[in-house]
């Protein structure tokens, strides 16, 4: 049996076979919609269900059950149960496309035990306009890929970029090729990629939620807004395990008086007695802290566990899932990131 789906803001129109995705079905008949992953990890795929109904085999993990119950489905993965009309996420703002150029290394040093910053030079004109919060693909030569967000906003056509990449212990990327790499190496580089960006367009208040290397992302668009006119208030809650993990706590404790009504609050859940800051889980100790979440966009990035608890806790306090921007690192679980 097939259906028809229906895609509301542009009147598209096309079939879906039994057993066919919505995506595979819409790029058969030639019809656009946005997506990068398409086995349910990343969550670009993201629609609203208006009218029929969709089932999965299983809930894929870029969905959150709270954001399910509201309607909204992951086209790479939802299969129609009837006619179906769907509407698309605001665009936001255009992705450039990406191109793959080359990158030598400029340093890498350790920040702590579990984190290494990485700084990249790209020629001038070999790098294309990118939106913070994107992200990058480093291409090795046996061709396999590792992602990594930019943690700084774009320079212009050319100049260095800087990474946060957590060590995997044993990791062929960070343990191996990293390990022996000296200033000066060439790298090739496919960039930008990843629609994690700031949405302006919302007029809100931000909520950013980060653990661990999470933060680099958050912190290009933070670092972006920095003495902007236009820039609303700013909260930023970061979970690590421990103190010695805060590597950049300097840096973001500098941004107060240059992002507006700007709050930073490190949360640790391993911490040791002398800690007298705030403690546990990162998306628990925000939920602590706000009785209503309706007014805030709300980026999230870090760990697929706090993603996918953090919009089922956010959305019990009110949050609008349309307004619920995350990067959730699970590529990671698929894809080697070491």
């Amino acid at each position: 049996m097939s259906y028809r789906v229906v895609v509301l803001e542009s009147d598209v129109t096309f079939t879906v076979e039994e057993n066919e995705s919505i995506l595979d079905a819409a790029q058969r008949a030639g019809a656009a919609m946005p997506h990068e992953c398409t086995f349910g990890m990343c969550g670009s795929c993201r629609v609203k269900i208006e009218e029929g109904a969709v089932a999965y085999e299983e809930l894929p993990p870029g969905l959150a059950a709270a954001e399910h119950e509201q309607g909204y489905a992951l086209a790479c993965q939802a299969r129609p149960l009837s006619d179906v009309v769907l509407s698309l996420p605001a665009r936001g703002p255009l992705m450039p496309a990406s191109i793959v150029t080359s990158a030598s290394l400029v340093h890498i040093r350790n920040v702590c035990d579990s984190v290494l910053h990485l700084r990249l030079a790209v020629p001038e004109g070999g790098l294309p306009e990118y939106r913070a919060g994107q992200y990058m693909n480093i291409l090795l030569p046996d061709g396999s890929k590792r992602s990594f967000s930019m943690a700084s906003p774009c320079p212009g056509g050319g100049g260095e970029i800087d990474f946060h990449i957590r060590r995997i212990p044993g990791g062929r990327f960070t343990d191996t090729i990293l390990a022996q790499a000296t200033p000066g190496m060439s790298l090739r580089i496919e960039v930008p990629l990843g629609t994690f960006c700031y949405r302006e367009e919302d007029y809100r208040p931000l909520l950013m939620v980060a653990t661990g290397t999470g933060l680099a992302p958050i912190k290009a668009i933070l670092e972006s807004l920095l003495d902007n006119a236009d820039c609303p208030p700013v909260k930023l809650y970061w979970g690590v395990r421990t103190e010695a993990d805060l590597y950049m706590r300097d840096v973001i404790e500098s941004w107060k008086g240059r992002l507006y009504e700007f709050e930073f609050i490190p949360v640790l859940s391993r911490p040791d007695a002398s800690w007298h800051g705030r403690r546990g889980h990162v998306q628990d100790v925000v939920a602590e802290d706000h009785d209503d979440l309706s007014e805030y966009a709300i980026y999230l990035c870090g760990s697929p566990n706090m993603v996918n608890e953090a919009k089922a806790v956010f959305a019990m306090l009110g949050a609008s899932m349309a307004h619920v921007y995350a990067d959730s690192f699970t590529f990671q679980e698929l894809i080697p990131a070491g």
